[in-house]
């Protein structure tokens, strides 16, 4: 094995752009970016870039103002920090559960924590699901199904081999790539859904990481139904949910980052307007590793085909999707799938979501559903419903 160096990228895929309904806003604390008030004519760049706070800022500047009770947090869970904001009467108790409800599930799903269920059944080689986790593997095995295998949970022995779970980065040699690869494959996944039982195949490991966030964003979701929120938003990494619209009843803007200019947090693919959805992007400049002695990149995000980095022509997949659990997965294998199957994909799948790609050359593609709600300093070519 080649020894590789890991370059972590501090910043967010999606950004969420002017959290509150009159000014200032709210996101992952790395790095986070709010409108400002300028007129309508301003590029999106330039509208995002205009201004930067942090979500505490934004619900201190929302109660200063008399507007509803705000509230917000973070916490370093699932390998990357997550913000959660809320607004309404009990906003303080939505956002301490939802703060639990991430920990707990955290602790549920690690693949890095030995008494975890998801650790303990790659120990054991099966394991009775609970409630959560038997939703997120019907929810994969169906998303390895119509994907064609693009998105796969049975890949863990392979982000270990090449150091993504572990940190010890290496570029695997061929002939252990290959040992590792047959092993790989959900069809060797047994799993009975009246009892929970799963059953893994010799060999193999399950990792839930690639529809984790997703899942654990929903359920948020459903804090904040719950506690009657008239408002929030959660910023986990790359992905960002949003219930219901802002404050003001204008609708949340999320900026897509730019993986051409990576290191810029004021570059953007485009900002897309939602309320009640899920805005999840998925791209290879997230986390990566260099290897020292070819000084070739690898990012993390793995073919189950080959077991290498994919390589599909994308660089950037955003899926947006009221589903933040489906759009989680959709992000990871639509990456892998690249633009053409993922297309393909849309078109008979795409009643749950909507996409936004960009590919190695800069072109920027958008589904029809999410077209009018999506601007850019792109030119955007537009994926059209066929007959």
């Amino acid at each position: 094995m080649r020894k590789g160096k890991f370059l972590p990228l501090l910043l967010a895929a999606a950004l969420l752009l002017s959290a509150c309904g009159n000014g200032g806003s709210s996101g992952e604390s790395a790095s986070t970016a709010s409108e400002s008030s300028g007129s309508a004519e301003a590029s999106a760049a330039e509208t995002a870039a205009a201004e930067t706070s942090t979500a505490e800022t934004a619900a201190a500047e929302a109660s200063a103002a008399g507007e509803v009770a705000s509230a917000t947090d973070e916490v370093f869970a699932m390998d990357t920090y997550m913000t959660v904001t809320c607004y309404g009467d009990q906003c303080e108790e939505a956002v301490a559960a939802a703060i639990a409800e991430i920990e707990r599930l955290d602790a549920l799903l690690s693949v890095g924590e030995e008494d975890s269920e998801v650790a303990l059944i790659n120990a054991n080689g099966s394991g009775t699901l609970s409630e959560d986790t038997l939703i997120m593997v019907q929810e994969s095995l169906e998303l390895w199904e119509t994907t064609g295998g693009a998105f796969d949970i049975t890949i863990y022995p392979l982000m270990e081999l090449w150091g993504f779970t572990t940190g010890d980065f290496a570029v695997p040699d061929e002939e252990e790539l290959q040992a590792m690869l047959a092993l790989s494959g959900s069809e060797n996944l047994t799993l009975d859904e009246e009892s929970g039982l799963l059953t893994v195949g010799s060999g193999q490991g399950i990792d839930l990481g690639g529809i984790a966030k997703g899942y654990t964003s929903g359920r948020i979701m459903e804090i904040f139904e719950e506690y009657g929120i008239v408002s929030g938003m959660v910023s986990l990494g790359g992905n960002v949910q949003c219930y219901k619209t802002k404050t003001d009843g204008s609708l949340w803007r999320v900026g897509i980052q730019n993986p051409l200019e990576a290191d810029d947090s004021s570059s953007f693919v485009g900002i897309v307007s939602v309320a009640d959805q899920a805005v999840i992007t998925s791209g290879g400049y997230e986390r990566y590793f260099v290897d020292e002695e070819t000084g070739e990149t690898y990012h993390h995000i793995l073919d189950p085909d080959t077991g290498y980095p994919a390589e599909s022509g994308l660089i950037s997949v955003t899926v947006v999707s009221d589903n933040g659990m489906l759009a989680d997965g959709l992000s990871t294998a639509c990456f892998v799938m690249g633009l053409e199957e993922s297309t393909s994909y849309w078109q008979e799948y795409g009643e749950a979501f909507d996409l936004i790609l960009m590919t190695e050359e800069g072109d920027v593609y958008v589904t029809e559903g999410i077209a009018d709600s999506f601007t850019s300093d792109f030119t955007v070519n537009l994926i059209e419903r066929e007959d």
